[in-house]
């Protein structure tokens, strides 16, 4: 067992998808199969439960897992403290994400990187996620955090981060706590103006044959909560924006499971992948 079948094992237990572990950690499926085995092997027990359809973490893999992400921590740690490649990098480097993704996703992140790259500036912009692929195509920032789709930029590079699941809001005054509580032929909805949850939800209304009624069309999922909270209609926003929201005591959040999850990530363009800023940043997702 060694630090990097550690680190391929603690991203396969977070994304439970062999070609996307793969993908994000430049290796072969075929390598990371057999990464998985030898582990498997070694520790005596099997790890991941796995057909052609789905993969899930065994009682085991969570013991592993238990185990290694504070190994790889230390490690990542140590490192830092021993200034193994005897440099530090210094220089600006310019994010972007949501408001709540900077509260959610990017403090454990940034906290990792600034263990190790104390010299380097970090300049963080938020605002409306729906931007956050373009501004780096524009050049505005370095790195965002975006939210992956069938047509990403081919231009960009992509590494996974973690899922985000959709739920609907509505107002408490709707006195709704199921799916099947709502009359959609009376009920207004609150649509983002842009970005992977206006294409999201409106593919959801469509198989579900449903024409909505649209209240208004706003920037951002917390303008959705905050228009949802005021009693304007019913909207579809990513489960952690409730979670981190001042409003969430006067919505009630309804789960849905047939509407698809987010698959959140860093992303940079591609002819800057190996920046020395924008590589090291990328890997603290592989450590």
């Amino acid at each position: 067992m060694d630090l990097k079948e550690l680190s391929l094992f603690c991203h396969l237990a977070n994304s439970l998808h062999f070609g996307k572990t793969a993908s994000a950690k430049f290796v072969s499926p075929s390598t990371l199969s057999r990464v998985i085995t030898r582990l498997e092997s070694e520790v005596g027990a099997t790890l991941f439960w796995r057909n052609n359809r789905q993969v899930a973490l065994t009682k085991a893999g969570e013991k592993l897992l238990a185990f290694a992400l504070p190994v790889l921590e230390d490690w990542v740690r140590l490192k830092s403290q021993l200034n193994i490649d005897g440099q530090q990098l210094s220089g600006k480097l310019t994010l972007f994400c949501s408001v709540t993704a900077s509260q959610s996703h990017l403090p454990l992140l940034l906290d990792k990187f600034r263990q190790q790259h104390s010299l380097v500036d970090i300049k963080l912009e938020t605002g409306d996620p729906g931007i956050a692929v373009k501004k780096v195509i524009d050049g505005v920032c370095d790195v965002s955090i975006a939210i992956n789709s069938p047509d990403f930029p081919a231009a960009l590079h992509f590494a996974h981060l973690a899922y985000v699941p959709l739920v609907l809001v509505a107002p408490k005054s709707m006195r709704v706590s199921a799916l099947a509580d709502v009359q959609w032929s009376q009920t207004q909805v609150v649509m983002p103006d842009s970005g992977p949850t206006r294409r999201t939800v409106h593919h959801w209304f469509a198989e579900a044959g449903i024409r909505p009624t649209i209240y208004a069309s706003v920037g951002g999922n917390e303008a959705i909560v905050s228009m949802v909270a005021l009693g304007c209609g019913v909207g579809f926003v990513p489960k952690v924006v409730v979670e981190h929201s001042t409003l969430q005591h006067h919505i009630n959040v309804i789960e849905v499971d047939n509407i698809e999850s987010y698959e959140l990530g860093l992303c940079c363009l591609s002819s800057r992948r190996n920046d020395a800023l924008i590589h090291a940043l990328f890997q603290q997702l592989e450590s």
